[in-house]
């Protein structure tokens, strides 16, 4: 048996594409995990502690639609210092027949895309329908992507932000103004930014920096930052007072926002209300009346990645695009 592997540089991803795409088959995956039509083994960590950093592999199927594959990807916080970026990915897609790898593409950007599309649909189904302001903590690539998506889901009026870095704020000011039709106000504390409809953070803090008492009733939380053991964003008091919606239930109980609060006996496992793809195909509804405050803990799955990257391949082969590496 012949098989041939395509290559797709970030360049060529990035063609290929858009938000609306990514929404469309990240929804879709969502249904599937809720449908529990899925394989999906929580990710695996190797820590490099002398780097501040980590690599994780993420495997994933989906039966329905008969694609599989797997994603390798960094985290180093530090990167940005040395010009490079915190995520960096590779996405292989395998063939479930043969399990032949069918290509080979450059999942940072996917990964972007994926995990702002998550957020999105997060917003969809859990926030208020008359929300109309967003906030940020955190402005990197991320809570670029999270707005792209956000935007397409709710009518945006306002926009606040704040980063560790007053630089990083303003060129995150400066590069979404141009991409959507809201001005975006900077703000000097996260306490400013809480003062929202839907709240974003996006940070790799190992402690909370959003507390409890600044948030109103009804807010919508994408929490974000916290994808991997002892990271943190959120006062635990939030939690208790939310309607806490994970991706998946195993995965963020041992990595996601509700992970610390967990480990120190402050929330169970018990505690959280569901997980988004119930919520999708209808198990659950998380809100109920406008005064329910929601979160939704993201920490990223593989079948997102899967599902992305059979997109990306589908629509590069339309094209003709990407390098044949080999045949074998």
């Amino acid at each position: 048996m012949q098989n041939q592997i395509l290559w797709l540089n970030r360049k060529e991803v990035e063609s290929l594409l858009d938000m609306k795409g990514a929404l469309k088959v990240v929804e879709e995956a969502f249904r599937q995990h809720g449908l529990k039509k899925v394989q999906m083994p929580p990710k695996l960590y190797l820590y490099f502690k002398n780097h501040n950093g980590d690599l994780r592999t993420m495997p994933g199927y989906l039966e329905e639609q008969d694609i599989t594959g797997v994603k390798i990807v960094n985290v180093h916080p530090d990167n940005p210092k040395k010009g490079l970026p915190t995520v960096m990915a590779l996405v292989i897609l395998n063939s479930t027949e043969s399990g032949a790898p069918l290509a080979i593409m450059d999942g940072t950007y996917l990964t972007d895309m994926r995990t702002g599309a998550a957020g999105g649909i997060a917003v969809k189904y859990l926030a208020r329908k008359n929300s109309r302001t967003v906030g940020f903590v955190g402005t990197g690539n991320q809570a670029k992507s999270q707005l792209l998506a956000i935007n397409e889901m709710i009518d945006i009026h306002e926009i606040k932000a704040t980063s560790a870095s007053e630089k990083e704020t303003l060129a995150f000011k400066d590069d979404m103004e141009l991409r959507i039709e809201c001005e975006i106000a900077p703000k000097k504390t996260i306490r400013e930014v809480c003062d929202c409809d839907v709240l974003v953070t996006t940070t790799p803090s190992r402690e909370p920096i959003v507390m409890n008492d600044w948030l109103s009733e009804g807010t919508h939380i994408n929490a974000i930052g916290a994808d991997a053991p002892g990271k943190e964003e959120l006062d635990p008091r939030i939690l208790k007072r939310s309607k806490v919606v994970v991706d998946d239930i195993q995965q963020a109980s041992h990595s996601g926002e509700v992970n610390m609060p967990i480990s120190r006996g402050l929330f169970s496992v018990k505690d959280i209300f569901g997980e988004l793809g119930g919520v999708i195909v209808g198990k659950k509804k998380a809100r109920m009346n406008d005064s329910d405050i929601t979160v939704f803990d993201s920490t990223g799955l593989a079948i997102q990645d899967v599902a992305t990257a059979n997109l990306v391949y589908q629509k590069a082969l339309e094209a003709k695009m990407g390098i044949k590496l080999q045949e074998f």
